[in-house]
């Protein structure tokens, strides 16, 4: 029976590096012992360097190989999970250097991470499809009269939120409740991202769905939710601080069933006409009409303890360790 040996790689210098880290403990636990597995942790620094967990620092080569500054044999390397939130992982840049280097791994392909990763042209993407999404305005830059557009589209909209268009758990966000702090607040978002898109504020039910390649299907799970407190949104404070107050549910309380099949059904819809691959958590808004808006994609979900993608798929009653080495043999031996 061969062993493969398969790269844990995480970090990356963004906004989320200390997140990725976390998620690579999950997939380390979930391998631990793994008689199929050999794996070697790699964190990939903010300066492009890739160090062990002992500190060492090591060279990830073009030959799929993890080369050591000592007199130590290289290691060959069959397969990379690649643990990293945000840049540059969801957006698709470490994936289309895998793809250089004919190395096989987990997770989307790096044109579908990138679709997905900035939000206008995902939303781009989820109208192509026929999916409803949140009205939108998109900003290239934050001129006089772009500041005028979005304005004009406060006084339609009552309030809107003022997005980054390319960063992930919600960094450069920003609700704007009052029409004075759009100039500033439109410029604030510019620093974090060349392109912005700004949302109409959608009163509604935040509503989480895991979707997954299993045995050759697609599942969508029924959707979890994420209870924010009272005048707040679902930021990245509210999201990883130990101080959150925001509350999950593995399973959304008080959905109907017509409701869930239909979220069920777009999840799937997008998971198969963005070709994602592998894995993704699929975000839906669900206002008080029930009225069902695609909010966005996340291919790569955090995968720690109090994730809400390992949750939702135990609750549908897969494991994911089992769940993980399906996904890396058909992989490699598909």
């Amino acid at each position: 029976m061969k062993k493969y040996n398969l790269v844990l790689l995480c970090g990356g210098g963004g906004s989320e590096h200390d997140i990725s880290l976390l998620s690579a403990k999950y997939f380390e636990a979930c391998l631990k012992d793994h008689p199929r597995f050999d794996t070697l942790w790699l964190e990939l620094t903010g300066e492009g360097l890739y160090r062990t967990k002992s500190g060492e620092i090591v060279e990830l080569t073009n030959s799929r190989e993890i080369r050591f500054g000592d007199d130590k044999a290289s290691w060959p390397v069959d397969y990379v999970i690649p643990c990293i939130h945000g840049y540059p992982g969801e957006t698709g840049d470490i994936q289309s250097w895998f793809n250089l280097i004919r190395l096989p791994y987990f997770g989307c392909t790096s044109e579908a991470s990138s679709n997905c990763f900035n939000k206008i042209t995902a939303k781009m993407w989820f109208s192509a499809l026929g999916i409803p999404n949140t009205p939108y305005l998109f900003l290239d830059e934050a001129s006089d009269d772009a500041i005028r557009s979005v304005e004009a589209a406060f006084d339609n909209w009552g309030s809107v939120f003022i997005k980054a268009a390319s960063q992930g758990s919600s960094v450069g966000c920003f609700p704007a409740h009052k029409r004075e702090d759009i100039p500033a607040l439109v410029k604030k978002a510019f620093e974090y991202a060349p392109y912005v898109v700004v949302e109409k504020t959608i009163k509604a039910r935040e509503l989480e769905v895991a979707v997954y390649q299993y045995d050759g299907d697609i599942v969508a799970t029924r959707p979890g939710e994420i209870v924010c407190a009272a005048n707040t949104f679902y930021s990245f404070e509210e999201k990883y601080d130990t101080k959150s107050k925001a509350i999950t549910h593995v399973e959304a309380p008080n959905v109907d069933e017509a409701t869930v099949e239909a979220i069920r059904a777009y999840a799937i819809k997008a998971f198969k006409g963005m070709k994602l691959r592998h894995l993704s958590r699929i975000d839906f808004f669900l206002t008080e009409d029930n009225e069902i808006l695609l909010n966005e994609i996340n291919t790569f979900p955090g995968l720690t303890q109090i994730s809400m993608f390992p949750k939702m798929l135990a609750n549908h009653g897969h494991d994911f360790t089992t769940y993980l080495e399906k996904a890396i043999l058909a992989e490699l031996e598909g």
